[in-house]
């Protein structure tokens, strides 16, 4: 940066200091929780870090073992991108027609039901819920009804057979992760001006796909985008569903994910180096995939 520019922007400091002082509390914590746990993280993958020795750097070892030799981080990330894949853009689509029809409703019915749509990703203790009608006993709810109308002759084992666990964990998570992105397109759908409609119906538009397609989909870019960066952390980071429904470890690793996994070797094994290697390579694949589908949505708004 050239000497001028500097002084440039000292200048502006000084003339906008009281706005400048304003924003400095957040731009503060953004730092100490956003910036300095990533960068420590960066830090700390580069070395071999037990939490009770000092860290002894090792360079790109973590990422080599982890990329190389690491066959259970390979489950790990399959598991996790065939959730991602599925989850995230079912949610995505959920949120957004849920959201466009409660928002033709009646005001009071549209509170009720935002709340009844909302409510799931605030109550913490549904996995008890979901392992009373998943549970592998003749009285877990779902056996007990499959078995009552003869579609099945035992109990099956949703939670610890390989081949059913991934699939109702993905469910739960469906079910779950209308939260914030819902919110988001409700209060993006409430402030689309209403006149655009009305010259939308003079200039040809006839009907509400047209309405949603021409004029509501390209008014609402920035809740598109929040809901759809919301969407793809949620359908990467997810952990807490596994290891409640599933356990920890599950069978097989049947439903071992990405988080899981650093999970595994941060909290339980202790390997806080190798641990940060597996957040970090999680984070730059999540910031790829964020860009991918910005650039995707702007696209779609500027056409």
């Amino acid at each position: 940066m050239s000497v001028q520019k500097k002084n440039s922007l000292f200048a502006r400091m000084r003339q906008y200091k009281a706005c400048y002082l304003m924003i400095a509390p957040f731009y503060l914590i953004f730092f100490l929780f956003v910036i300095a746990p990533i960068a420590i993280a960066m830090f700390f993958s580069l070395t071999d870090f037990n939490m009770l020795q000092m860290p002894n750097f090792t360079g790109l070892e973590n990422y080599l073992t982890l990329l190389f030799e690491d066959d259970v981080f390979l489950t790990a990330v399959r598991n996790t991108l065939i959730f991602a894949v599925i989850t995230g853009p079912i949610s995505y689509f959920a949120c957004f027609f849920f959201a466009w029809m409660i928002n033709e409703l009646p005001k009071v019915l549209r509170a009720v039901l935002t709340f009844v749509f909302y409510a799931p990703s605030m109550s913490g203790m549904l996995y008890v819920i979901w392992s009373y009608i998943f549970s592998g006993d003749m009285y877990g709810l779902l056996n007990q009804m499959l078995m009552s109308l003869n579609f099945i002759k035992e109990p099956v084992q949703w939670l610890t057979d390989t081949n059913t666990v991934l699939t109702v964990i993905i469910i739960v998570q469906i079910w779950m992760s209308l939260g914030t992105s819902f919110l988001a397109f409700i209060a993006g759908l409430q402030n689309v001006d209403r006149t655009l409609y009305e010259a939308g119906a003079v200039d040809g538009i006839r009907n509400r796909m047209q309405e949603l397609v021409y004029i509501t989909l390209p008014s609402m870019g920035p809740q598109l985008l929040f809901s759809a960066v919301m969407q793809i952390s949620a359908a990467f980071s997810v952990s807490e569903i596994c290891m409640n429904l599933a356990g920890f470890p599950s069978t097989d690793n049947a439903a071992l994910t990405w988080v899981t996994h650093a999970y595994d070797y941060g909290m339980v094994r202790f390997e806080m180096g190798y641990a940060c290697a597996i957040t970090v390579v999680l984070f730059l694949v999540m910031i790829a995939v964020n860009n991918v589908i910005q650039r995707l949505i702007n696209r779609h708004a500027e056409s």
